[in-house]
């Protein structure tokens, strides 16, 4: 829905008047609502939301359904086998120095929420953390990206038919409208997007102490080793840059690759992209495009540079302005300064990258940020344990790329530049939620023999306290 600048205080104050009726909902009343989401999402609008995403960057069908739809789903039902056990008091131990008390922990809503999201899955990455928010109790205001307009509007559909604006709003608009709500006040901020953006979002929620978890992105490496199975590692890699056109956040930026593998690997690579899409990428129904004009010439700003300075492109390069098609493209031999290398490519750009020693390519991997991923292509045991221990990550995928982002069982985010909190499963239930402590007296405890005043006996059983209590 368009609101206008005077209403977002307005729309903020109502959530926040309703967020304890809603904080106060019984599991079975928030799985109620999860329930008619998913209903609306696998069928109400489930062709809108196809048609939606083909217009805002020619998305396939497919990938729409699994990569959209499907993960959304699968999160619903996943919390609605899990919410009652969620919601139930946690009881926990109590140390004899407590005698006479019981604890527990209980997870209460933070209250109300906003939730940023990206254009490049805009459904996925907007009704997600979404599904967490409605799972710990929340009210929530959606803020989606202006790049994928056909996207938010059907999304501000649904809500505005699923949901009353004191619970749950979307608002739509350009940057200056998400500028405007950082100013609100928000129990907790749920941002997903770019590191320099994620530092704006949490500067803002400074101001009111929020909470906040930012799913950034960062540059994801892909390590082959030699005993890797490289016609697997191949076909596994060319799906998980080309999907969605490379314009993923845990898609593989650049390969780390033994020097004798080299040669070897371009030939598979620029086999399987012919496998995958044809000879004639261009005019493949499986191959989607840039979002917008801007991140196109971005991107050709990257091959451009490369060219320049004499890199190698070992497979494409080709692009076409009024579709906003870039071919798939496998660059090397890039000078260390170069945009491909440095920045946060986003595109169906890969840079090759060779390596002489195991180290060699750790070591290359630890000079840069923490990444939100790293992928691991190797059969020897002791080069996996040994990479995963000398290296820092948000997650790491072995012998494949990007299915860790589809386990609800495993917590999903980044660590330091690439992201702060976690989400899916019980870990977006948590980030939504307060972890909240609760201590009941029941008779006399240990503690009421140390009250003032403080005397010698009291003296000694404090000692006695602390060596056996």
């Amino acid at each position: 829905m368009n609101y206008s600048k005077n209403t977002y205080a307005a729309l903020f104050n109502s959530q926040k008047e309703h967020q304890y009726k809603v904080g106060h909902s019984t599991y079975k009343e928030r799985i109620k609502k999860l329930k008619a989401l998913q209903y609306a999402l696998e069928n109400t609008y489930r062709d809108e939301i196809r048609e939606a995403l083909y217009k805002d960057f020619k998305k396939p069908q497919i990938e729409v359904d699994l990569t959209e739809i499907y993960i959304v789903v699968k999160e619903i039902k996943y919390i609605i086998s899990n919410l009652k056990a969620w919601l139930k008091k946690q009881r926990v131990d109590t140390p004899l120095s407590l005698l006479g008390t019981s604890s527990y922990i209980t997870y209460e809503p933070k209250g109300v929420c906003l939730i940023m999201s990206p254009w490049n899955y805009p459904i996925n990455l907007t009704f997600g953390p979404l599904v967490s928010a409605i799972a710990g109790g929340n009210t929530a205001i959606l803020k989606p990206s202006e790049m994928t307009p056909h996207s938010s509007a059907v999304m501000a559909k649904m809500v505005s038919a699923l949901f009353s604006e004191n619970e749950v709003a979307l608002v739509e608009g350009e940057v200056e409208v998400a500028q405007e709500l950082l100013k609100l006040p928000f129990n907790h901020i749920f941002f997903t997007g770019s590191p320099n953006v994620g530092k704006i979002v949490m500067q803002a929620a400074a101001k009111h102490l929020t909470s906040v978890t930012l799913e950034l992105g960062g540059k994801s490496p892909t390590l082959i080793h030699t005993s890797a199975d490289l016609k697997s590692a191949v076909k596994n890699i060319v799906w998980g840059k080309f999907l969605n056109n490379g314009q993923t956040c845990i898609a593989p930026d650049y390969v780390l690759l033994h020097e004798s593998l080299k040669t070897e690997f371009v030939t598979l690579f620029k086999d399987q992209v012919h496998a995958y899409y044809s000879e004639d990428v261009q005019n493949s129904e499986s191959y989607s495009r840039i979002v917008n004009n801007k991140h196109f010439n971005r991107l050709l700003s990257v091959i451009d540079e490369a060219k320049e300075k004499n890199a190698q492109i070992d497979l494409g390069g080709h692009s076409e302005a009024s579709s906003k098609y870039i071919s798939p493209t496998l660059v090397s031999n890039l000078s260390e300064d170069s945009k491909a290398l440095n920045d946060e490519i986003f595109g169906p750009i890969l840079p090759i990258k060779t390596y002489q020693t195991i180290d060699e390519a750790i070591q290359y991997i630890n000079a840069k940020e923490k990444p939100l991923a790293l992928y691991i292509y190797a059969k020897d045991r002791k080069v996996i344990k040994h990479i995963i221990k000398s290296t820092r990550a948000g997650g790491t995928c072995i012998n494949s790329n990007a299915l860790q982002y589809s386990n609800h069982h495993l917590p999903f985010g980044g660590s330091n530049n690439s992201g702060i909190g976690k989400s899916h499963g019980f870990f977006g239930f948590q980030e939504f939620t307060n972890a909240r402590s609760v201590l009941k007296r029941h008779t006399y405890t240990l503690p009421y023999l140390l009250f003032p005043p403080y005397t010698n006996l009291k003296e000694k059983i404090a000692k006695i306290t602390i060596k056996w209590f």
